[in-house]
């Protein structure tokens, strides 16, 4: 069982730094402001702790790119409840056994938790860079990112809802790079500096 905690902190405090006028700067995922990235992390934390509690409905059953990006006026604190849901709902054994759903997409359950690690690794750096804050990640969430992006083939095909083209990085590259540009992120992506 992987822990989502030290993901999920790092991720709670890179949000805990965004200030206001941030909520419309750019992210790393081109047509998505950093308080849609906020947005689509707080439903992927109810569809992921939904998944590891093996619900079916809509919080499950529903493609992430049908849900509505429309950030709550509490974020804050709906953020950092849904992924303390999120965490606690993978820490029960049970929820690592058999099949579940999320993303209208069923599979093993460990595989989901993997997803759901990879999510939130990948967008903790969305919002680090988005907004010029620091980032680190736990090395075995590191880890477990990197066994999710480099099993995806770079066929279109198979990355279709997952991951952009790959973005190619040094093979001696630091691991988080490579998980990036496994992900289709650039390592070097920086906002446009204000005019």
């Amino acid at each position: 069982m992987l822990d989502l905690e030290a993901p999920a902190r790092a991720l709670q405090r890179l949000a805990d730094g965004v200030t206001d006028d941030q909520l419309s700067a750019p992210t790393p995922c081109p047509g998505t402001d950093v308080g849609s990235m906020l947005a689509h992390v707080i439903g992927l934390s109810v569809a992921f702790a939904d998944a590891a509690r093996k619900v079916q409905g809509p919080t499950t059953s529903t493609p992430a790119t049908a849900a509505p990006l429309e950030l709550p006026a509490d974020w804050r604190l709906a953020l950092a409840a849904r992924l303390d849901e999120l965490v606690l709902a993978w820490r029960d054994p049970s929820a690592w056994q058999g099949e579940t759903t999320v993303g209208g997409v069923t599979g093993p359950a460990q595989q989901m938790a993997a997803f759901g690690n990879d999510e939130l690794v990948l967008h903790g750096w969305d919002l680090a860079v988005a907004t010029g804050q620091p980032y680190e990640v736990a090395p075995a969430n590191l880890e477990a990112a990197w066994q999710v992006v480099s099993g995806v083939p770079a066929d279109p095909a198979a990355r279709q809802g997952l991951f952009g083209p790959v973005v190619a990085v040094p093979g001696d590259a630091p691991l988080l790079d490579r998980v990036l540009g496994g992900a289709g992120r650039d390592p070097g992506w920086r906002p446009a500096p204000p005019r």
